[in-house]
């Protein structure tokens, strides 16, 4: 089906995605004076009291949907998942931790690497000053100096963190106790009242919910209404479907609306593209990008994703009476290994405090009567995440499948991902270290949760050196294509033992350097 082209002019730059890589090069591109599109297959998220409510959680909301399906042939929750989507990204519901990788990460070794080729063509030297402005565009609370893993900063963090709750004093007296350094998480949450915004309320509605006042410092509270002002022009519900090229450069950007069904073709001097690690592929091998990149075969593979699981304690008395909000202490004595821990010998990963879901979440997720039995016990319950970085390999992988076309026109997806013997081995060790944790602090008995959601999903259009082994080159741009940059978690070589969000919009607006620089030499 032929698409209309908007002709009211061409754009300096299309971005396709609003999450962490898309908003922070739109941020750098707008500031500059750019003329910049955003394209966003997702809608706004409305906010006030329903955000409040159990159907607020992410996977209960319209904004997780089955639209594009996903066929997962291994590793998922299910045999079909779908794709979250809005207006910011995955920042309107995520827990806000926003944290750098540490200087090892850039250089990882032998254990974690494997035989992937995985490389990081640059170091965290490249990328710090990156970080502090991210962290100022974010305004991140945080506790300078107090990770024990830290890498070097120039400046403190912009805000001072929240009051500790009775929950985190709980753990954080456990882990002291048992010799650990537990220290305060970094958090994009705003918690001051001079900035005319509400401060947070401490509400324990905050991972997996969009903030119903707006503290959350999520990109389409913080970031894009403010570049709207300045001239952005954000098209949402607005699917690409297609990146048309011609003379070694995508010539259009082909659409469909969600809502509408109209198609509509945009035209820009740069593409940005930053959908996500799973639907960029999607797009670049729909599309049949893979062909005029030397290093194609790579596009969709060495998907990594960390291998997360969940220790639960179990407590007599309830350890969070006053309902508030306790995802505040991170302990990193195990990052880069541990004398306790003989297997896996070297890197782990990272362990985080986690906000109890909701009773009424479980009532909602539990089918019928379970959901009600689950609950009683809900209220017993404090967890640690365990964050295991885990190992790129070639045939953990997205693809796709050309019989299978949805009603956007775009060809079904299918996701492969298995862990490998180390990645298990460092997620146990951490989970029985998270154990340890818990019953010092008063747990009786510990359950262990484990994740197979692709929220930390990065590495599927991977930069690096070599041609042959990477797609994108050290500025991110596409090998072979001479406009098309990727900015999402995709470009990530490893995934590191962390969140990946603040790497993800350090290495934007390091990445939207190189573009407006490209834009002088060609202007």
């Amino acid at each position: 089906m032929s698409s209309k082209i908007d002709k009211s002019s061409e754009y300096d730059a299309i971005i396709i995605g609003s999450g962490f890589g898309g908003s922070m090069t739109a941020h750098a591109l707008v500031n500059a004076g750019l003329r910049v599109l955003l394209l966003e297959r997702g809608d706004w998220v409305k906010r006030g009291p329903q955000n409040w409510l159990p159907q607020g959680s992410v996977d209960l909301t319209p904004h997780y949907s089955e639209e594009i399906p996903y066929r997962i042939l291994a590793g998922g929750n299910s045999d079909v998942m779908g794709a979250y989507s809005c207006v910011g990204g995955p920042s309107v519901f995520y827990g806000a931790v926003s944290m750098r990788f540490r200087e090892a990460d850039f250089e990882p070794g032998p254990d974690i690497v494997g035989d992937s080729g995985a490389c990081w063509p640059f170091g965290y030297q490249e990328l710090a000053s990156s970080y502090q402005q991210a962290e100022h565009i974010l305004n991140v609370a945080g506790d300078a100096g107090a990770d024990p893993t830290e890498p070097p900063r120039d400046k403190p963090y912009p805000q001072s963190p929240d009051s500790l709750s009775d929950t985190s004093r709980m753990v954080k007296r456990a882990a002291e106790a048992l010799g650990h350094k537990p220290f305060r998480l970094p958090l994009a949450i705003n918690y001051q009242n001079d900035d005319g915004r509400t401060p947070c309320e401490a509400c324990p509605t905050c991972d997996t919910f969009a903030c119903a006042i707006q503290a959350k410092n999520d990109l389409a509270t913080r970031v894009l209404p403010g570049l709207q002002q300045k001239g952005l022009e954000i098209k949402a519900n607005t699917i690409a479907v297609r990146l048309a090229v011609a003379n070694n450069g995508i010539r259009e950007v082909q659409t469909h609306n969600r809502v509408t069904g109209e198609r509509t073709s945009y035209q820009g001097k740069i593409v940005v593209l930053s959908a996500g690690t799973l639907a960029s592929p999607h797009l670049l091998l729909a599309s049949g990008l893979d062909k005029h990149n030397p290093g194609g075969k790579t596009i969709g593979r060495y998907l990594t994703r960390h291998c997360n699981a969940i220790a639960f304690g179990f407590f007599p008395r309830k350890p969070n009476p006053k309902n508030e909000f306790h995802k505040q202490l991170g302990i990193h004595d195990f990052y880069s290994g541990h004398p306790s821990v003989k297997k896996p010998a070297g890197k782990l990963g990272s362990m985080q405090q986690l906000q109890t879901p909701p009773i009424a979440l479980v009532h909602n997720m539990v089918p019928k009567p379970f959901g009600k039995i689950l609950g009683l016990g809900v209220p017993h319950l404090t967890g640690l995440l365990v964050m295991a970085e885990d190992q790129p390999r070639f045939q953990n992988r997205v693809e796709i499948d050309n019989n299978k076309i949805d009603k956007f026109g775009l060809p079904q997806l299918l996701v492969t991902h298995h862990y490998t013997k180390r990645d298990y081995a460092a997620r146990d060790a951490l989970l029985k270290k998270a154990g340890e944790i818990l019953k010092q602090a008063g747990a009786k008995f510990c359950y262990m949760h484990k994740i197979k959601t692709f929220s930390h999903a990065v590495g599927t259009v991977r930069l690096g050196e070599a041609p042959a082994s990477s797609a994108l080159d050290e500025s991110c741009k596409f090998r072979g294509i001479d406009n098309l940059y990727v900015v999402d978690g995709s470009f990530m070589p490893t995934s590191g033992g962390l969140n990946p969000s603040l790497t993800i919009s350090a290495n934007a607006l390091r990445v939207a350097g190189h573009i407006l620089t490209d834009q002088k030499l060609k202007s």
